[in-house]
């Protein structure tokens, strides 16, 4: 089976089969030394092999293999090696702590509730440690095979419920520490472009036009010659030979150093986390000069869900810091050399400075530094390149605390560097796309699905949520000044309530302006609707017909008569509205009764001396009618 890639299958193309007598190896088979061995092949091509012989209890050998073989095989959850290594850490304090009880059950079917309940509560573990333990044992002696080979009292004890995990999603940078890490990262790898095609050229020009070389140079231009035929950077001559050997070996390929700059300047252009960019294959496709498709590993994405294929936009030239595709392609171009000694498929390929004894000064100094274990990436120390730059990349200032703030004297903020993490990256990079996608999720969504992008990289993130506050603050302005302007085009038509605060008998109405018979059946009541009163319903003010509007738009209208008795039942609709604005969207609820809010708000209640207001608060309004004037069906 040699065929790869896109084009391996189509119609009328059979595929690529094993030959007829192909057995597939036993994952569990017996060791060296006797004793029984779990073989492991993950996903990403890294193996792994697990002598379980050298557990204690071997009566439990076989039931442990079959198990550990079931959860890291082909159709097992665990497909890398990193994770299977994790995972055989709980199986062996499993058997280590079995293996220290008195009597110990030294085969399965001796297995009891007591030993799984001691084993969840013992005393030399975390309290995360044994939480992390008990559900990988779950599943471990969950699976279908192996769940009838334990006794059924120490299921049901294992079957218990655990809480989930705790965790702490990191927040992101500012915009302004995003834009000083962003112009550190591109400023660094712009100088290790220069310097690895200065010394491509003094190779070039060696091989090419020796004579031309300036007298000062002739001599490095012969030596880098002959670096870049073997990959081998021959021993320094002075005091300070590892030194030497770096700065000789820097000038054509990358060193280790060089990753930490470079790496960053990656997850921000690609926005991709650092476990993507860590395994970027060397193998691509370039489309029309103009973009780059790249098959990318997204991890932690379940069972055949690893891969991805990308489009990155490589852009102009001269701009390849800018974009991913440019950024990717000089990247191969920067490990072109080391990559061709070490034969390694991966895009990351560097110059060590004879790490290895054996390999100090042969071309087996040239590796991939992540092919073996990406957690080789906890000794990129991105934090220490930040702090220890010419210009460290410094992190904003800390907000000034409760008691120093009215102080003229308090000293200012002390400048810290800026702490550099893959996490901290992808957040800040994730908010900064949604924003600029205006919030919609779905579309913001890249590398993860819209919920874990925004449990994982939006919510946890202070910037984000301050400029989701801002749109919201600017969304309600704007409903809001909508509210009001429509209402003033309203009144501007059908007039203003007429609102009687001094009180509400006959004479005293009367007094206000109104007709003598209208002021005494105000005064009765008998011109009352839902919440206020209406001077002539066979006239509306627009139309001259009988009224049909509903009883929220009496607020918009010159017939509409309020005194103090109305105050009460006001007060109640203003707080139903209220309720209601908690249960809708905020601009279903401005549509629908933003012009009520603004009416009530600015031309009745205006009207009204707090004292009043607050003596009406006192009276019990049972209902604010609002079902009556709106269908069920309306209803939110």
């Amino acid at each position: 089976m040699t065929r790869q890639g896109r084009g391996s299958t189509g119609p009328g193309r059979r595929s690529a089969l094993p030959a007829a007598d192909y057995k597939a190896p036993a994952l569990v088979h017996e060791g060296a030394s006797g004793g029984l061995v779990v073989d492991f092949h993950g996903e990403d091509g890294r193996r792994g092999t697990f002598d379980v012989g050298k557990l204690p209890l071997p009566g439990w050998h076989p039931l442990l293999a079959e198990a550990f073989a079931m959860r890291t095989g082909p159709g097992g959850g665990l497909r890398t090696l990193s994770g299977a290594q994790n995972r055989w850490l709980p199986l062996r304090r499993w058997t280590y702590f079995l293996a220290s009880l008195d009597p110990q059950p030294v085969v399965p079917a001796q297995l009891t509730r007591y030993h799984v309940n001691a084993f969840h509560t013992r005393t030399g573990s975390a309290a995360g440690t044994r939480q992390r333990d008990m559900a990988e044992l779950q599943v471990l002696f969950g699976q279908e095979k192996i769940r009838d080979q334990i006794p059924m009292e120490a299921r049901d004890a294992l079957a218990r419920r655990l809480p989930g995990p705790r965790t702490n999603p990191e927040g992101g940078y500012s915009a302004g520490e995003l834009d000083r890490l962003t112009a550190a990262a591109r400023a660094d790898t712009a100088r290790i472009v220069r310097r690895i095609r200065a010394g491509e050229e003094l190779v070039r020009r060696q091989q090419d036009e020796s004579d031309g070389i300036p007298p000062q140079q002739q001599q490095l231009a012969q030596v880098l010659a002959d670096v870049a035929a073997t990959g081998e950077v021959p021993p320094g001559t002075g005091i300070d030979q590892w030194r030497e050997r770096r700065e000789l070996a820097s000038r054509l390929f990358l060193t280790w150093s060089d990753l930490a700059p470079l790496m960053v300047l990656l997850a921000l252009v690609t926005e991709r986390n650092g476990e993507t960019l860590k395994e970027l294959p060397a193998r691509h496709r370039l489309l029309e000069g103009r973009a780059v498709e790249v098959r990318l590993v997204k991890r932690r994405r379940g069972a055949d869900r690893w891969f991805q294929t990308v489009t990155w936009e490589i852009g102009p030239e001269g701009r390849e810091l800018h974009t991913p595709g440019g950024l990717y392609l000089l990247l191969l171009e920067l490990t072109a050399r080391s990559r061709a000694f070490c034969g390694s498929p991966s895009a990351l390929c560097v110059w060590r400075n004879g790490h290895r004894v054996h390999a100090r000064g042969t071309k087996h100094e040239h590796y991939a530094p992540f092919d073996a274990d990406l957690r080789a990436g906890g000794q990129l120390q991105l934090s220490t390149w930040a702090a220890t730059r010419t210009k460290p990349v410094l992190a904003d200032p800390p907000a000034p605390t409760e008691s120093a703030k009215g102080q003229e004297n308090a000293l200012p903020g002390v400048e810290m560097p800026l702490q550099v993490t893959f996490n901290k990256i992808k957040t800040s990079v994730d908010a900064r796309r949604t924003r600029q996608l205006g919030g919609h999720l779905p579309s913001s969504a890249k590398s993860n699905t819209a919920q874990v992008l925004y449990t994982n990289y939006l919510r946890p993130d202070p910037a984000t949520r301050e400029w989701a506050e801002g749109v919201m603050a600017d969304a309600l302005a704007d409903a809001e000044r909508a509210a009001r302007d429509a209402h003033a085009e309203v009144v501007r038509r059908r007039g203003s309530p007429t609102v009687i605060p001094s009180g509400s008998t006959p004479d005293q109405l009367t007094g206000a302006g109104l007709a003598p018979g209208t002021a005494h059946d105000l005064a009765q009541g008998h011109l009352d609707t839902a919440w206020s009163a209406c001077g002539d319903f066979q006239h509306h003010p627009e139309t001259g017909k009988p009224c049909g509007d509903s009883f929220l738009l009496c607020f918009l209208c010159g017939n509409c008569l309020i005194t103090q008795d109305h105050l009460p039942r006001l007060l109640a609709l203003l707080e139903a509205l209220g309720r209601l604005r908690q249960r809708m969207s905020e601009e279903e609820w401005w549509r629908r009764y933003g012009l009520v809010w603004v009416a009530v708000r600015r031309d009745v209640l205006g009207k009204f001396t707090p004292a009043q207001v607050a003596q009406a608060q006192k009276e019990q309004v049972p209902d604010a009618l609002l079902d009556l004037v709106e269908a069920p069906w309306e209803t939110p």
